[in-house]
């Protein structure tokens, strides 16, 4: 099997693992009540399943589980050996990165069941990036400290998973964008040779894409914060993993790759909330100022105004794979 074939199948046996759980999923939220009921700024006229979190995770650990599985018994094959030696290269920060990933599932559960306070949710989200920091996964910026690394580490996972959750205001919006950001993700590391991640960031991609089909147009289950929690935090740790700057690649400015694939959802946080500053509303509060909201006051429908936003997501992922 080539690489190719590899990426491939970590795409779909993700996407089909998450397809495959959304009925059971939306099952459980029916019976234990996890469900959105329409209200302000809420176009829904009845309630939804908040399924979206638990099966974009079940896809991605069904198809991590069974890519490890293949990876440590398979073949003597020079791409099995590749996958082998990232595993044990990386094997801690591959543990990290799911404890993670079910940290900031579990927070985001928590806050859709009992809506957290904008201090206790922020708090929690950053414990999950601390550990993220602590187990390597790490942002430097060529600067020599420690505390440096920390510090921009905790706040870029912070902003991506708020941007996420800022985004996650229109059917497929949120999911449709992060499966976007994850496949270009993984198209740059697959060209910089950085098989592991490559193939972790398709596996993204894939849950992603298998919860999709039941979000959009129409939504028969919603992500709900623990499904956007969980697509900013795979997100952001996805354009952490990748080294831009290497010794075939001696380009100081790559390191600023992560911010062109991220770009819609990052410039619709930042216009948001400076837009809130200026009319002294808490950054936090909700509205209807996000792109997505100002397109379809200007005559889209909603399901046009997500597409668009899709395909200028899609234009600064290829910006910056062009960038590489």
């Amino acid at each position: 099997m080539n690489i190719a074939a590899v990426y491939a199948a970590a795409c779909l046996s993700a996407a089909l693992a998450t397809a495959v759980s959304v009925p059971f999923w939306r099952r459980w939220c029916l019976k234990s009540g996890a469900m959105d009921d329409p209200g302000h700024r809420k176009i829904h006229t009845s309630p939804i399943p908040l399924a979206g979190g638990m099966a974009v995770m079940t896809g991605l650990l069904v198809a991590l589980l069974a890519g490890v599985v293949v990876a440590v018994a398979g073949s003597r094959s020079s791409v099995a050996g590749l996958f082998d030696y990232g595993l044990s290269v990386r094997a801690t920060q591959l543990l990290s990165l799911t404890t993670g990933a079910l940290g900031m599932l579990l927070l985001g559960l928590l806050d859709d069941k009992r809506e957290l306070t904008p201090l206790l949710k922020f708090g929690g989200q950053l414990v999950v990036a601390l550990v993220v920091a602590a187990a390597g996964m790490r942002i430097t910026l060529f600067v020599p400290s420690l505390l440096f690394s920390y510090g921009m580490t905790a706040l870029w996972i912070l902003t991506v998973v708020n941007a996420f959750n800022f985004m996650d205001n229109m059917n497929g919006l949120c999911a449709g964008l992060g499966a976007i950001s994850a496949g270009w993700f993984g198209l740059i590391a697959a060209g910089q040779g950085q098989y592991l991640v490559a193939t972790m960031a398709f596996l993204v991609t894939g849950a992603l894409l298998g919860f999709l089909p039941f979000n959009f147009p129409r939504a028969a289950a919603f992500l709900g914060d623990a499904g956007s929690h969980l697509t900013g935090y795979l997100l952001a740790v996805l354009a952490i993993l990748p080294h831009y700057y290497t010794h075939k690649h001696p380009r100081p400015l790559s390191v600023l790759t992560p911010l062109l694939v991220l770009a819609v959802p990052l410039g619709d946080l930042v216009w948001v909330v400076l837009l809130r500053w200026k009319n002294g509303q808490p950054f936090y509060i909700g509205d209807t100022n996000h792109l997505s909201h100002r397109l379809v006051r200007r005559g889209f429908t909603p399901a046009r105004a997500v597409v668009l936003i899709w395909l200028l997501a899609a234009a600064a992922g290829a910006l910056a794979f062009l960038w590489q």
